[in-house]
């Protein structure tokens, strides 16, 4: 008996079904962007990052609990007792300059309006750079507030000699860094003089310099500071959290770095750089240029370094709070690559003059 398929029905159903294999294949694939019936991809498990750390942290707490008589023993060694008796000095000591300076850093970069400095400051440029460096005299902060403030004033408009002369020495003769500077050297109470003078001295002569020899197209126009913008609270606890993370590390490494020089360093090595005024001069610049350490801070390190003479300190310390690496990254994003090429090593050549030219004369 013959079989009979029944017909279709719709407007179709007369028509011969026609198509190669593979445009009925495509026939039945869903259109784009219509709705799948396919399980989305297994997600990849989040906490896989934190799993990891808390393995390495277990291993690592393994591994000092198995090493803890050979670590007791390196500890107990002549060499690493003294070396943990500078690094704790230094930072009991210079912390709480440290934070105070932060603090009033943070209120100033956020509580005070840039214009304020700039309806103060002279029209000329000859008499606005050292009033502007004096003003780093009453305006607490540490060399990572200055740049970002000294940026804000070019934004609005200072003449960029004024904002040079403010950016060198507001971290260098502020009343939180003179304080510590007295604290470091109770014996020499001339170091606080010769700091003020000399830095003072640096400022206003890398201002007057570039109001001579700068170019315009050697300064780039800094951007707005991520936290304008915020709320005045935000803004403050934001800045503080930044320069206490940023400046506490470099103190840690800065007292690291001296209790090292300071135990494990030969005395002999010292004795020869030290005894030599040229060298301990710029051994001492270079060390505050790769040291990096906050200007509250710095004096601190430069009194544990006795071997030197107070000269070569004082160009620890002019130098440090003027140019560092820190520094040089963060005036080349503020202010251009090319602009910092030119403007570190000139601060770094002009700072060991005028240290030494101080010294002659105070110390």
């Amino acid at each position: 008996m013959a079989i009979t398929r029944p017909a279709p029905t719709g407007a179709d159903s007369h028509e011969p079904v026609r198509g190669a294999p593979e445009q009925v294949a495509d026939a039945q694939e869903p259109a784009a962007g219509a709705p799948t019936s396919e399980a989305p991809p297994a997600a990849q498990p989040q906490h896989q990052p934190q799993s990891r750390s808390s393995l390495i942290l277990i291993l690592l707490l393994l591994v000092l609990v198995l090493m803890q008589d050979p670590i007791r023993g390196a500890l107990s060694a002549p060499v690493m007792q003294s070396w943990m008796t500078v690094f704790v000095a230094v930072l009991v000591q210079a912390l709480p300059f440290l934070v105070l300076g932060v603090l009033l850093s943070a209120a100033i970069a956020v509580f005070v309006p840039p214009t304020f400095f700039a309806r103060a400051l002279p029209s000329r440029p000859a008499l606005a750079v050292p009033v502007a460096g004096m003003a780093g005299a009453v305006l607490p902060g540490c060399e990572c507030a200055s740049v970002p403030v000294a940026g804000a004033l070019v934004r609005r408009g200072v003449t960029p000699a004024a904002a040079i002369a403010f950016l060198l020495s507001a971290p260098a003769i502020n009343p939180i860094v003179l304080t510590a500077t007295a604290v470091a050297f109770p014996r020499n109470p001339e170091m606080v003089l010769a700091r003020f003078v000399g830095s003072l001295l640096v400022a206003c002569s890398m201002g007057w310099l570039w109001q001579r020899l700068g170019r315009t197209d050697w300064l780039r126009m800094p951007h707005r500071s991520h936290y304008e913008g915020q709320s005045k609270g935000a803004a403050f606890w934001g800045s503080v959290r930044h320069d206490v993370m940023h400046a506490g590390g470099f103190l840690v490494v800065g007292a690291m770095a001296a209790a090292t020089l300071k135990a494990v360093a030969p005395a002999s090595w010292l004795r020869t750089a030290a005894d030599n005024p040229v060298v301990a001069v710029l051994a001492l610049s270079l060390l505050a240029v790769l040291l990096s350490i906050c200007s509250e801070a710095d004096a601190f390190v430069a009194a544990s370094l006795t071997q030197f003479s107070l000269t070569a300190k004082l160009a620890f310390l002019i130098v440090g709070p003027m140019i560092d690496l820190k520094l040089f990254a963060m005036q080349a994003g503020t202010f251009g690559r090319g602009f910092a090429l030119r403007f570190g090593p000139a601060t770094f050549a002009v700072a060991i003059v005028g240290a030494v030219l101080t010294g002659a004369v105070l110390l």
